[in-house]
């Protein structure tokens, strides 16, 4: 592969990571919000479209778009990451993300069937389960990549 042909995977693996993070960051928020106006149902219908429109229209997308050039990025630019440490801690937080995103697929489901009586503050906390996990693959891709 060409460099330039891996700069441009590259870019397109970061700008579908980065719409996959803010899909990840969001959609706990519109769930507290959920959680906290449970009693208000016009709110809560308004929420439900934002809810599916942010799961479906750019989660998926993003996600596979991520997966996708960065499996594009191993196979055909880097195949020796496989023998780095660093990459298998990065495939593993990269599989935590997706349980993660199929977790908030389930809330949101319990949530379109009112059937989810989760506060707002659990997704509060919830919401920083993907900042640990994005703190742990660019710790590992940028400071133990380079540094070793």
């Amino acid at each position: 592969m060409s460099a330039e042909g891996y700069y441009w995977l590259k870019f397109f693996h970061f700008a579908a990571f980065i719409s996959w993070m803010a899909m990840l960051f969001y959609l706990p928020r519109l769930f507290v919000y959920h959680a906290e106006h449970i009693e208000n149902k016009a709110f809560c219908e308004v929420i439900k479209i934002q809810e599916r429109k942010l799961y479906n229209g750019i989660g998926w997308i993003a996600m596979f778009g991520t997966a996708g050039t960065g499996l594009a990025i191993w196979l055909l630019a880097k195949p020796d990451l496989i023998a780095q440490p660093y990459f298998h801690v990065k495939l593993t937080c990269a599989a935590l993300m997706v349980a993660y995103h199929l977790s908030l697929g389930h809330y949101m489901k319990l949530f379109r069937e009112d059937r989810c009586f989760k506060p707002g503050k659990f997704f509060r906390v919830y919401n920083e389960v993907p900042t640990i996990i994005m703190c742990v693959i660019l710790y590992e891709m940028v400071v133990k990549a380079y540094l070793g």
